[in-house]
């Protein structure tokens, strides 16, 4: 709901808005570590999102606000516990015509979500806290964000918090888009995150800048997305980075086809102990780029530092209005060759991916996934701490149910 009703009409005087999520998700892993805790999951896992959403508008203003509890079934052998209750969001927002702020807590999404997303997928989401400035036209819009974090409450499982996973003390976004037709459209994202060292309170940069192009023809699309990363880690290390996403689409009536390939790098043999290469993908999501399976989230850590190398091949076919299927294959590959026992190279292919999504929307307001996904690793990955046996598929399936509803809806306007 958020940027619900961003423009208001001018005769509105007051509005005040209610709704309601309940969100149950079972899923079964076998055969993998899940990140990021780095223990082996149960084999069956229940969570549950209730989530009630306010919005208060008046003329120029209004304040949105997100309650939620994350519930956990099944979870250490207890039937029922509480994951987590926190503001997904909590902030204030001006609505005028040329520059409007958000200050507060607040889901940030920009572009494909690949280097900042709200995480839909995740049943906590993902926030951040400060202030936000927008500016749109009809074919610009610019944001300029400063994001900080601070001490949490750690009463409830962090991992269930939706701004327990952003680790920088300060955060710095600009984001430009622009889109001069149909067939042409450019964004770019700069931002610059500042670490605090625990043992000498210093403060180290990263810098991450670059941004995507996207030319349409017809029912054909082409994007190519590019960022460069450096500056320092608090370990000390000079970071010098980079990621890259080409993508071809076909979009027919019966479906459409997605070809793409991603390149995270990583640091090679040859750097020195104070030079990094490892690309950081932010505060984005992975399950949408890297496999429903999440074998690769954390970088560079779940790569051992080698890079990542994905090329991906996605179908989708709109069987019906109400129904949807998705089927997505993988190749993984680490840029630079991981070390055995012996120090000796081991091949760089890691494994094969196969996920399968259905989506069904029976009646408006509900909405019901289904999805299946294995992994076929290679002898490589068991230098990787994802796979508890490399000759056993890795397999991990979900089933979530989504039903929201309006409370309250209540509109006030000026009499003509």
């Amino acid at each position: 709901m958020d940027g619900l009703h961003a423009q208001q009409a001018d005769s509105l005087s007051h509005q005040f808005l209610i709704q309601a999520e309940i969100r149950p998700r079972a899923e079964y892993r076998y055969n993998y570590i899940l990140p990021p805790v780095d223990t082996i999951a149960p084999d069956i896992y229940i969570t549950q999102r209730n989530r009630v959403s306010m919005l208060y508008a008046w003329k120029k203003w209004l304040i949105k606000s997100d309650v939620q509890e994350i519930h956990l079934w099944n979870e250490t052998d207890k039937i029922s516990n509480v994951g987590s209750i926190n503001f997904y969001q909590l902030f204030l927002e001006s609505k005028f015509k040329a520059l409007n702020f958000r200050i507060g807590r607040q889901a940030v999404l920009f572009d494909n979500g690949r280097l900042f997303s709200n995480s839909p997928w995740a049943q906590q989401g993902r926030s951040h806290e400060g202030i936000r400035l927008m500016s749109t036209s009809k074919r610009i819009s610019t944001d300029l964000l400063f994001l900080f974090t601070r001490k949490y409450d750690t009463t409830f499982d962090v991992l269930y918090s939706p701004v327990a996973g952003n680790k920088y003390k300060y955060l710095l976004i600009y984001q430009f888009a622009y889109k001069s037709n149909k067939r042409f459209s450019f964004h770019t994202i700069n931002a610059v995150d500042f670490f605090e060292n625990p043992k000498s309170k210093d403060l180290y940069a990263r810098g991450t800048v670059g941004g995507r192009v996207e030319i349409t023809n017809k029912q054909w699309y082409y994007t190519l997305n590019t960022y460069l990363q450096f500056g320092q880690y608090p370990a000390g290390q000079q970071l010098f980075a980079y990621y890259l996403q080409p993508e071809i689409k076909l979009t027919l009536k019966s479906s459409v086809w997605r070809l793409g390939a991603e390149v995270l790098s990583g640091t090679s043999a040859q750097q020195s102990t104070h030079q990094s290469g490892n690309f950081d993908v932010l505060y984005g999501v992975t399950w949408k780029f890297n496999g429903n399976l999440n074998a690769f989230t954390r970088f560079p850590k779940d790569v051992a530092g080698k890079g990542l190398v994905n090329p991906y091949f996605f179908v989708t076919v709109p069987v019906s209005k109400k129904l949807s299927l998705r089927s997505d294959f993988h190749l993984f590959f680490t840029q630079y060759s991981l070390l055995n026992e012996s120090e000796q190279k081991v091949n760089k292919y890691l494994g094969f991916e196969s996920d399968l999504s259905l989506k069904y929307i029976p009646i408006k307001n509900l909405e019901i996934n289904y999805g299946f996904s294995f992994l076929k690793s290679s002898s490589s990955m068991k230098y990787l701490p994802k796979i508890q046996d490399e000759n056993k598929l890795a397999i991990w399936s979900y089933l979530m149910v989504s039903y929201t509803f309006t409370v309250v809806d209540a509109v006030h306007y000026h009499s003509p």
